[in-house]
């Protein structure tokens, strides 16, 4: 496991191992209770991609599965090493395409394969259906579906993954601000009895990145009154399941899985 900061890394590390993989874990940032499923944990950087490799070659690793936060700014402020600095050089810009098209080329000349993330969630991973105490309305559902659309629209087109929807009007759109102020600015717009909606593009990869929501997105739904907070299912992580359906339940928010 490629691990980057929060509390994904364990999640998908504990499942992991459930499911019968030895799990070797490089740590790019803190990532709590990851240790206690990991049969061996590696502190590393990115400046160090040489040495990361190289483990990976020693340790005899088949299969890589990325997990947690990164940050792009570390690869433009760190010191990087020969490898890092090839690798670099390579993708030309740091775009995320270009990233991705590098990282997969460098484990591909090692005969190293990059997995999918969501077998590794667990139902952490937003199934179809109502997971909360208090479904939405007939009206909530119009608002949702109409949201569906819009965000699959703009995930599609690489601008966004969420919309902030009242009465069929499109209140925000997601751009470079994230989900977190995209509800903030929809719901300051929308008042209370609005929706948002969570989706991923089509051709979304896993294999680096599952777009999700967790307990500060639906803290500020909550705050700013949105009444249903809906994800597309098997598609978007909902992160710390648990705490996340205890806002919503506190609250009275409905929390949905749609396809």
């Amino acid at each position: 496991m490629i691990c980057g900061a929060g509390v994904l890394p364990a999640r998908m590390a504990g499942e992991a191992r459930r499911r019968g993989w030895r799990v070797v874990a490089f740590t790019f940032g803190e990532a709590p209770g990851l240790a206690e499923h990991a049969a061996l944990t590696i502190p590393s950087r990115v400046s160090e991609a040489g040495a990361v490799l190289a483990t990976l070659q020693a340790e005899g690793i088949g299969s890589v599965v990325f997990s947690g936060k990164f940050w792009i700014t570390d690869l433009l402020h760190e010191r990087a090493d020969a490898t890092l600095a090839d690798m670099k050089a390579e993708a030309r810009s740091m775009t995320d395409s270009n990233i991705v098209q590098v990282v997969v080329a460098t484990f591909g000349r090692l005969g190293i394969e990059l997995l999918d993330q969501r077998p590794f969630l667990g139902d952490w991973i937003g199934r179809k259906g109502c997971w909360s105490s208090r479904p939405p309305t007939d009206a909530e559902w119009d608002d949702v579906r109409r949201g569906l659309v819009i965000a699959r629209l703009i995930a599609d087109a690489g601008v966004g993954q969420a919309v902030v929807v009242r009465q069929g009007i499109v209140t925000a759109v997601e751009a470079t601000e994230g989900t977190t102020e995209t509800i903030r600015r929809g719901l300051a717009q929308a008042g209370r009895g609005a929706v948002v909606v969570k989706a991923a593009a089509r051709e979304h990869d896993y294999r680096f990145d599952t777009p999700g929501v967790g307990p500060e997105t639906f803290e500020m739904a909550a705050s700013g009154g949105a009444t249903v907070l809906a994800v597309e299912a098997e598609r978007v992580l909902v992160l710390d399941r648990d705490e996340c359906l205890r806002i919503a339940n506190r609250a009275g928010m409905a929390l949905v899985g749609i396809e």
